[in-house]
């Protein structure tokens, strides 16, 4: 897949287009790519995803607060790429841009600037200013501009429509295993190995305290969880703890701390991708380190059986 920042010099063969956010990139994203192909195949095309950096919220509502990211924009990349994308365009999310009216839009930056041969939008896509441009707004400038317009159906698991709002929103209570249903994979951190006080030696459980790679990434609602480690090019089992440890520390900092299992070696200085598979418990304050040490063994048990169990689907 080719990664696009802008539009200046593109040539693209008959590109077929979606655009939106696709944060998370979950089974309703996964839809929409499916039509995607199948469109630039009829068209014989290639397929276009348009997204953005940062997330339009951010400009549109710059006093709210952020909404946090499920996927930065090189797990995107990666994503979209295994699901067979051809071409990721990255377009910077300004003031300007949010101003564009959607016809603006469809001729500047689709005709004009790309000379899009077919465009398919999700179920409730808006685009342009104030969101004007919904579909029925859209089939006029498809006929003016001859290009091949479709929406796709809404995506619906158990009765429940997928959004990455709900994501973010199962992802803030610890609802892992929703999360994880709705993205269709584990949902992930990534980070580089930095420093730590080395308690957790001292309970016989050291750890690799990370530090995001993107410190807009969500952070699940704190506690311990079984995860997998990618770590110099091998996996492994481990339980990452995400909280203030109200046990050994006052400052109420919040920590990303991940026990291996079964790895030796020094990780100083590494990134580790670690993909979520289960929660075990939330955060909870022990009377005192051996109590804690004890509990940290039962978590390792769990997460053992978690990520046997997991192994087994």
């Amino acid at each position: 897949m080719e990664l696009h920042h802008g539009i200046d010099n593109l040539h693209l063969v008959n590109p077929v287009v979606t655009i939106g956010s696709f944060d998370g990139v979950h089974k309703g994203h996964v839809q929409v790519i499916a039509s995607l192909k199948q469109v630039a195949e009829r068209l014989g095309g290639e397929t276009v995803i348009i997204s953005f950096e940062p997330h339009p919220r951010e400009v549109i509502y710059p006093l709210e607060k952020r909404p946090g990211i499920l996927t930065t924009l090189e797990e995107k990349r990666a994503i979209l790429e295994r699901l067979g994308v051809q071409h990721l365009i990255i377009l910077p999310f300004t003031r300007a841009l949010a101003e564009l009216t959607y016809t603006e839009f469809v001729r500047n930056l689709l005709v004009d600037g790309i000379g899009v041969k077919g465009l398919v939008i999700g179920y409730d896509h808006r685009f342009g200013k104030n969101r004007e441009g919904t579909f029925e707004k859209l089939k006029g400038l498809a006929e003016q501009y001859h290009f091949y317009l479709e929406q796709e159906k809404v995506y619906t698991e158990n009765d429940i429509n997928i959004s990455s709002t709900k994501i973010r929103n199962a992802l803030q209570i610890g609802d892992l295993r929703q999360v994880n249903e709705f993205l269709g994979y584990a949902y992930s951190l990534r980070g580089k190995v930095i420093p730590g006080d080395r308690i957790g030696r001292t309970l016989g459980f050291p750890t690799a305290n990370l530090a995001l790679e993107d410190e807009r990434k969500l952070l699940p609602a704190g506690g311990v969880y079984a995860v997998q480690v990618e770590a110099k090019r091998k996996v492994c089992g481990g339980m990452l703890n995400i909280g203030v440890r109200p046990t050994v520390s006052c400052t109420g900092k919040v920590r990303i701390e991940v026990n291996l299992f079964d790895f030796e070696g020094d990780l100083y200085g590494e990134s580790l991708r670690v993909a979520l598979i289960a929660r075990i418990r939330g955060e909870q304050k022990f009377d005192g380190k051996a109590e804690l040490a004890a509990q940290l063994e039962r978590d390792r048990e769990e997460a053992l059986e978690r990520l046997k169990e997991n192994a087994s689907r």
